[in-house]
Order: structure tokens, then C-alpha cells, then sequence
């Protein structure tokens, strides 16, 4: 029987020795999986109590057409009714936009919002990749959140959200028309407007049919409180530059939508802002 070969005398290593390269596993200079341009570091998620909304963003993989089109919208629609009326987290508004979607939700905290938003982009990955016909990862990144405290924070992360149209549309230079909203977007169910909301034109009697898609606010801050950051909102004020809303967890708009619902997107929609 061959003898067993006996085991040296463990010894304790000093972390400068721990962290030695040797050429047989363990740490090495340059290891692990390198970060891609343009990913969110994968930092703690901010903490923030429950009667703080927040504003997400939601960034698409590169290559794919652009989501300013109403076939998606519908299911971003959909997938909001399903996935973002729960009693610890509640999509409140929303917009697509060509490469993106911004969100402002509410959330019990943390865990939560972590919850939510992960049942919230499998339900959009899933139907989003039938409608495109196409398999695989559909989100380049996890989603980005940003904690809104103050009145003022919030109104202007709605009128970004809600008005982003607007705002590439002056970027290039175009305006759209007098009262115009955004059919990609929870802007027909806001509230929050100047002036009463022409629903005049077919396609908006015909989303006007399907219901509001978001929830009602539970916080004071989206409830009323935003409106001491600058009062009501007008539909055809042009938000400022994205540096404005939250950025750290994007010609004349016809009278009538065809199968995709006017927007000012029909030349190929926004990718950035």
C-alpha cells in the first residue's frame, strides 16, 4: 500500500503574498470580466424611503429599429398594466423613446424597486423580443434609478418625461404643434396640465378607450407636492437639456395617427435624452 504523501505546515499569508500572482489560479493583475463603454457600475443601490418616487431609465442594446412606434408602445402599455400596479411598486409615468424608456415610479424601498423593475423588463423583454421576432438579451444594461426628494426635482422629472418629445424635436431644430401630445408616453392620463387636454383627434379617442395603463400616485410628492416646484405644467413647454432630469441606481406632428400613432418619430424617433 503506498504510503500517503504528507502535507506541509499551513501557514497564514500576508495580504501583500495573497495578492501575488503564481501562475496557477487565484488573483492576478487584470483578472475578471471587463467593464463594457457606456455600463453602469455596479455600485450599492441608493437607499430612499418610501414616499420618494424615483426616475428610471431603461436603456435597449444597440442595433435594433427604433422603439418610436406604436406596436411598441402598446406593449410597454401593457406590460406596465400587468407589472406596475403592485403595493410596493407602482409605474406612475412613462415614455418611450428610440433606444430607451424613462419611468418615474414609486417604490417601498430599495428591494423593492429591485423587484418591481425586474419583473417589469422580464414582461418587456419577453413580448418586446416576439414583437421583433428575435431571441436573447434585449436591455444593455440594468436599469438606472434616481431618487426624487424635493418638489421641484420631481416636476422636473415629469416634464421631462412626459414633454421629452418636445425637447429633441427643438435639439433639431422642429416644433410640433400647438397641444400636441406625445402617444408614446402616459401624457394623455396626466393630470397635472395647464389647460384641459384636447382628445379630439381618432387616434387619441382610440387610446383614450384602452384606460389608463399607470398607476395613481400613493406619495405626496407626485400626488400634489410637485406642484410647489413651479406649479402646472403646459403641454407645449420644451424641457431643457437631459443634464436637467435625472441622470444617476433620453417638423409638425400630423392630426391624426396612422398604424404608427403620430409622433414626430416617424422619420426614425430619438435615441438619446
Amino acid at each position: 500500500m503506498r504510503g500517503r504523501r504528507r502535507r506541509g505546515k499551513s501557514r497564514q499569508l500576508s495580504l501583500d503574498q495573497a495578492r501575488r500572482p503564481v501562475g496557477h489560479g487565484g488573483w492576478r493583475p487584470g483578472a475578471g470580466r471587463k467593464k463594457r463603454d457606456g455600463a453602469c457600475a455596479h455600485v450599492p443601490r441608493v437607499r430612499f424611503p418610501a414616499s420618494v418616487p424615483l426616475h428610471v431609465t431603461l436603456k435597449v442594446i444597440g442595433g435594433l429599429p427604433s422603439f418610436r412606434r406604436e406596436a411598441v408602445a402598446r406593449v410597454v402599455r401593457a406590460a406596465i398594466a400587468a407589472g406596475g400596479h403592485r403595493g410596493d411598486f407602482r409605474v406612475v409615468h412613462f415614455s418611450v423613446l428610440g433606444d430607451h424608456l424613462h419611468f418615474v415610479v414609486e417604490a417601498a424601498g430599495a428591494e423593492a424597486l429591485a423587484r418591481g423593475m425586474q419583473g417589469l423588463t422580464i414582461r418587456l423583454a419577453r413580448r418586446l423580443n416576439a414583437l421583433l421576432g428575435r431571441r436573447g438579451k434585449l436591455f444593455a444594461q440594468r436599469y438606472h434609478a434616481r431618487p426624487l426628494r424635493t418638489p421641484t426635482e420631481v416636476r422636473n422629472a415629469i416634464r421631462y418625461v412626459l414633454l421629452n418629445a418636445r425637447h429633441h424635436s427643438a435639439a433639431r431644430g422642429a416644433v410640433l404643434s400647438r397641444g400636441w401630445l406625445d402617444p408614446y408616453s402616459s401624457a394623455l392620463w396626466f393630470d397635472g396640465w395647464k389647460a384641459a387636454v384636447r382628445a379630439d383627434a381618432p387616434w387619441l379617442r382610440e387610446l383614450a378607450k384602452e384606460g389608463r395603463p399607470t398607476a395613481a400616485p400613493h406619495t405626496w410628492l407626485l400626488q400634489e407636492g410637485w406642484r410647489r416646484g413651479g406649479g402646472l405644467l403646459g403641454v407645449d413647454e420644451v424641457p431643457g437639456p437631459a443634464s436637467r432630469a435625472p441622470s444617476r441606481a433620453p417638423s409638425r406632428a400630423p392630426s391624426r395617427a396612422p398604424s404608427r400613432a403620430p409622433s414626430e418619430a416617424a422619420s426614425g424617433g430619438h435615441r438619446r435624452g
